[in-house]
């Protein structure tokens, strides 16, 4: 069987290359301009060994890094989300671009594109991303991590192919895990006085609470936001001073589909890596399609 190669840019701490690595797709460079992400990667070492850049995109030429037969883009969805505060942030109106320049300068078998549904509505955008010259191009929006996982997450998947190939969109999967399946028994959470004032009621609006005894509870989207308020999105638990808590680091990475051994730090802004990721298993999803294509 062959093994296809990918280059992933805009990587982050990882989620989508891990996802496709399972579905047997060879990595072999990621590229994040967030030093702290690229950090992470280089510390899972036990899953990722090859070349990891800490680098913009937009001082990147294309023929000076190895050709891959897939390039994998997740770049930036700041402009694209409906609740995105744009001032004074890169919008990712050019990041596209740099993504753009490098499929249509190497020309890879497979390009893949994961972002925010909002994204369609931008017309120069999904005209740049579905009318390259030699390509056919699925777009399946939207794809969601309920399929594989207990946290509603909806993403507009782009692949594009030199030959033309069926691709059928994900289905749901029987097996999956609960709320209560990923809960730590003793996690470390760290309950901030205002998330005890947003649960007193004394915001605007109440924290989304999810009651992992209900066995079709599912968790609200994995947001970066997370990293700063905690108080959005808590989990019921009998064990917690107001019976309610914020989710630990490592059920948030559950959420996300990342394996137990997956290491991230237990500091705040790991959240931000978490909530910025591809779900794993979406990843594999994608891996898989890239794999048949292959083959």
């Amino acid at each position: 069987m062959y093994q296809p190669t990918a280059k992933g840019y805009f990587s982050g701490c990882g989620g989508m290359e891990l996802g496709m690595q399972q579905a047997g797709v060879n990595i072999i460079q990621s590229l994040d301009l967030d030093a702290e992400a690229t950090a992470c990667m280089q510390a899972n070492k036990h899953y990722f060994g090859h070349a990891i850049l800490t680098a913009d995109i937009k001082d990147k030429t294309v023929l000076e890094q190895p050709h891959s037969d897939i390039i994998i883009g997740t770049y930036p969805c700041t402009k694209y989300s409906p609740i995105a505060d744009i001032h004074g942030t890169r919008t990712g109106d050019d990041l596209f671009l740099h993504f753009f320049r490098h499929i249509a300068i190497e020309k890879p078998e497979m390009y893949v594109v994961e972002n925010v549904p909002g994204m369609k509505k931008f017309k120069v955008v999904m005209e740049a991303m579905t009318k390259l010259p030699g390509y056919y191009v699925h777009v399946f929006c939207p794809v969601d991590a309920l399929n594989w996982l207990p946290q509603r997450r909806k993403r507009l998947i782009l692949i594009g192919t030199r030959k033309p190939f069926n691709i059928s969109e994900p289905k749901a999967i029987n097996n999956r895990p609960r709320i209560k399946d990923i809960l730590e028994r003793n996690p470390q959470v760290e309950i901030p006085a205002y998330v005890i004032k947003r649960i007193k009621g004394k915001y605007r609006d109440l924290p989304i609470i999810i009651d992992a005894d209900n066995p079709n509870a599912f968790a609200p989207t994995c947001v970066a936001h997370y990293a700063k308020d905690l108080s959005t999105r808590l989990v019921k638990d009998k064990q917690a001073q107001y019976g309610v808590r914020p989710f630990s680091i490592r059920e948030y990475a559950r959420l996300q589909g990342f394996p137990d051994d997956f290491y991230f730090e237990e500091k705040r802004s790991s959240y931000k890596l978490i909530g910025n990721a591809v779900p794993v298993q979406m990843g594999k999803w994608v891996g898989e399609v890239a794999v048949r294509y292959f083959n």
